[in-house]
């Protein structure tokens, strides 16, 4: 059976085993034929299991990182105006296996207790085989429940398009499983269509206590879009559930809470993420000793062990960047590269709204 790190498979069913030779063939081949005639088992046991694969979501290890792509209740929850940028390049040494990077802005509108955003989002997979792009635009809602207590209610709209790019995949019936040669023929059907297109939407909802406790549920492709390349195949995108919660513990001033920036404090955090018979659990703590921000995580995939990821960031000012690596744990080994993950942030106003209409962000992470 195929163990894979990457938490979210490909989304196109029909072509699963293509994609694991082309992702194995290159790292595996060099040590020697008894090896790649094994792969080529292994590949050919991940293909008859394919069919009851389902599209999945690229995922990133800096949650917080990207607020919206995590829950659109995010959306706005900033006192001014905010530009993420993410990249994440999972599996390096087997030649850009899952290369995914995003752009996001999002605004506070205070005087209607609401926050707007915008993002870009690609993810390749297969050195460039499989590529997905979306527009996504998100709307929320904050209301303000007690003093101390905030609700905020997110929506979100997207345009994905999909590309699949049939002659740069290899399948196990164009490998000789002696020589390794591969041959320019195979017995496997191309798609109807290399690109679809399709709508999706999502929402979320995301508490907030004081400064001490925030907690939040998210639910993507409530539609389940259609991403099949086969006219006669339904590959729907499986609604993601996603349940992430967390604390801040003030090791400076006691308690539970930020009360100044310089504060030292540590902040567990749990998130659990369902989408279809897939299930993941992470669990984690940052601490923080500003302007400096480290981390570490735990991710179990439920079927196996997956990744313990290893933050270091930097908070000063309006700007945050943060580094974090993904050490593999699973079947899959070492010899991937496990994954590298940069963000980059800037907290900014286009306009100011008068100080009594700011709106009350819920204290979350930054990474």
């Amino acid at each position: 059976m195929f163990y894979c790190e990457q938490t979210f498979l490909i989304s196109f069913c029909s072509v699963f085993q293509k994609i694991v030779v082309t992702l194995w063939l290159e790292n595996l081949i060099k040590f020697g034929r008894l090896q790649l005639r094994i792969v080529v088992l292994n590949v050919f046991l991940a293909g008859s299991l394919a069919l009851t694969l389902r599209a999945q979501d690229a995922a990133f290890s800096q949650f917080y990182a990207n607020p919206m792509y995590l829950n659109p209740a995010y959306a706005g929850n900033t006192a001014c105006g905010r530009l993420n940028l993410n990249y994440r390049n999972q599996w390096p040494s087997v030649s850009n296996a899952y290369v995914t990077y995003s752009l996001a802005f999002d605004q506070s509108l205070a005087a209607i207790n609401s926050g707007y955003g915008l993002m870009f989002m690609n993810d390749q997979q297969g050195d460039g085989a499989y590529n997905r792009t979306a527009i996504n635009a998100y709307y929320s809602y904050q209301l303000r429940l007690t003093s101390s207590a905030n609700l905020s209610f997110g929506v979100r709209g997207a345009y994905y398009q999909e590309k699949l790019a049939w002659e740069k995949l290899i399948f196990a019936d164009q490998i000789n499983p002696v020589t390794g040669i591969i041959s320019n023929n195979s017995g496997e059907t191309a798609p109807d269509n290399n690109q679809i297109s399709t709508i999706d939407f999502g929402a979320g909802l995301l508490f907030g206590y004081k400064d001490a406790f925030f907690a939040g549920v998210a639910a993507d492709h409530l539609t389940q879009p259609q991403l099949s390349f086969y006219e006669t195949e339904s590959v729907p995108l499986d609604i993601k559930l996603t349940l992430h919660a967390g604390t801040v513990i003030n090791l400076t001033q006691g308690g539970f809470g930020q009360y100044r920036q310089d504060d030292f404090t540590v902040e567990p955090n749990v998130m659990f993420v369902n989408q279809g018979i897939f299930s993941q659990l992470n669990a984690g703590v940052y601490v923080n000793m500003y302007p400096f921000v480290f981390g570490g995580w735990f991710r179990h995939a439920f079927e196996n062990i997956d990744a313990a990821m290893v933050l270091v960031g930097i908070n000063y000012n309006n700007f945050r960047i943060g580094y974090s690596y993904d050490f593999t744990l699973s079947e899959i080994g070492a010899n991937t590269g496990g994954a590298h993950e940069i963000s980059l942030a800037w907290d900014f106003c286009i306009y100011k709204e008068p100080k009594k209409r700011l709106i009350r962000t819920i204290n979350s992470p930054g990474f």
